[in-house]
């Protein structure tokens, strides 16, 4: 059984690598290049506004839609605020870096244009049905929006299979690794672990969109919080490192003669990859949530997404590469064994105390637990689309026993299964965003240009 896990490693590692090979990532990074120029820096004219919205400010309860924009962002965010925040960064700096930081923040930059234009078509093309439930995403914008059904089926399929994995399998397994760290008995009882993450998750996603909506909106901005805290209190202790922390994330990022070229494309890769998982910008998970908003303005929705790697990348990935990098543990200081939220655990302990550790531990849990049953409702979403309503139930029980599998293979494998389905379910969602670039533009102009509605 060991031979055969290691063999599919190895296997899986060398496919995730040649699909996140340098054309996937001028693809991706590109795609959010292209869409910032052609919307004229959305993310920059629309931010003020995107707060706003935030704040309920422009909510009606009688438009059509399930959720509030607040509930929408919370729940999109409980599926990106999570191991991606606190293992995918500390993957990205043992194999990448810290250069790996600088090309997180560039994917996020050019992904809040790519979460506005993907959560505005999503709501453009949402399927509204008559009980009043939502259906919504790429999907749907794909076979509506283009006439593509074959590449609507084909993007729904991936996504069907990397809920199994980036929503779920990755987090399991990372909650049991950090939470090894602090409790080293934990890690003879994984499946344990496993059936009580099960069994929690169950109880939630089984009451749909609302339900889940309800709970992530009470977890993620109350963990979000409490890990940012814990985080800055390290940082202003340690407040003299932190410009030459920049200085080294910068260094060997772009510099070729600090890093080595070898080391620099690593930093790329697993920056880009890193980043994409953390921010999930340009996979088209996120439109899946959005799509439920309250709003008869789909620009309204595409809005409040590009908050979602601000947050995400650029404020809460930030702080834990930073603490990672201010407390030295990175290159030749980190203990070979830890990799991922292991490693930042261990680097919270080193700022905080066992109290910085545990924050880790435990803030963990929070959010994957929380990225675990919002990404049940995207994988859920593509099984409708796919074999129709009688296929969500058993697609969420499926799911729910999936984690106590998760909690228990290897690390490096569940990761590499993960980068696989990313990427095959972002080029289906990456062609629409290019070939309905230029309504997503008219959509912006037309509601920009309303007084109500300042940038």
């Amino acid at each position: 059984m060991n031979e055969l896990i290691q063999t599919l490693t190895e296997q899986t590692g060398v496919i995730a690598g040649h699909l996140w090979g340098i054309p996937s990532i001028v693809i991706l990074v590109g795609t959010g290049v292209y869409l910032t120029w052609r919307l004229r820096l959305i993310q920059l004219r629309g931010f003020r506004h995107a707060v706003s919205l935030v704040s309920g400010r422009y909510d009606k309860a009688d438009d059509p839609g399930e959720v509030t924009h607040f509930q929408a962002l919370s729940t999109a965010l409980s599926a990106t605020v999570g191991t991606g925040n606190i293992a995918g960064v500390a993957t990205a700096i043992a194999f990448g870096g810290p250069g790996a930081v600088f090309w997180m923040w560039v994917t996020a930059f050019v992904g809040m244009a790519t979460k506005y234009c993907s959560c505005t078509l999503a709501l453009k093309y949402r399927e509204v049905h008559p009980d009043g439930s939502i259906s919504g995403g790429p999907m749907y914008t794909l076979k509506y929006g283009l006439n593509m059904p074959r590449l609507a089926a084909a993007f729904a399929f991936f996504a069907l299979i990397a809920s199994f994995g980036i929503g779920n399998m990755v987090q399991a397994n990372s909650v049991v690794d950090g939470l090894a760290f602090l409790m080293p008995d934990i890690a003879d009882h994984k499946i344990l672990v496993g059936v009580i993450m099960a069994i929690a998750v169950g109880g939630v996603i089984l009451g749909g969109i609302q339900r889940i909506a309800q709970v992530a909106s009470a977890i993620v901005p109350f963990m979000a919080v409490a890990y940012i805290v814990a985080a800055a209190v390290i940082l202003v202790i340690h407040a003299a490192e932190i410009p030459s922390a920049f200085a080294t994330i910068f260094n060997l990022a772009l510099n070729p003669w600090a890093a080595g070229g070898g080391a620099i494309g690593a930093a790329i890769q697993y920056g880009v990859a890193r980043g994409v998982f953390s921010n999930e910008a340009g996979l088209g998970s996120a439109p899946m949530a959005h799509a439920a908003a309250r709003t008869t303005e789909p620009v309204r929705e595409g809005l409040v997404a590009l908050l979602e790697p601000f947050i995400d990348t650029l404020v809460i990935c930030t702080m834990t590469a930073l603490v990672i990098v201010v407390m030295g543990v990175w290159g030749d200081a980190r203990p070979q064994e830890l990799q991922g939220a292991a490693l930042s655990a261990y680097a919270f302990r080193e700022g905080l105390g066992e109290i910085g550790g545990w924050i880790v531990g435990i803030g963990l849990s929070f959010f994957a637990f929380s990225t675990m049953i919002a990404w049940s409702y995207y994988g859920d979403r593509c099984a409708r689309f796919l074999f129709g309503e009688a296929a969500v139930l058993p697609y969420r029980l499926i799911y729910a026993c999936l984690v106590a599998v998760g909690a228990s293979i290897p690390l490096q494998l569940v990761w590499n299964l993960a980068d696989i389905a990313n990427i095959l379910m972002a080029v289906p969602n990456l062609i629409s965003l290019v070939l309905l670039a230029g309504l997503v533009q008219r959509l912006s102009e037309d509601y920009f240009s309303r007084s109500h509605t300042p940038e």
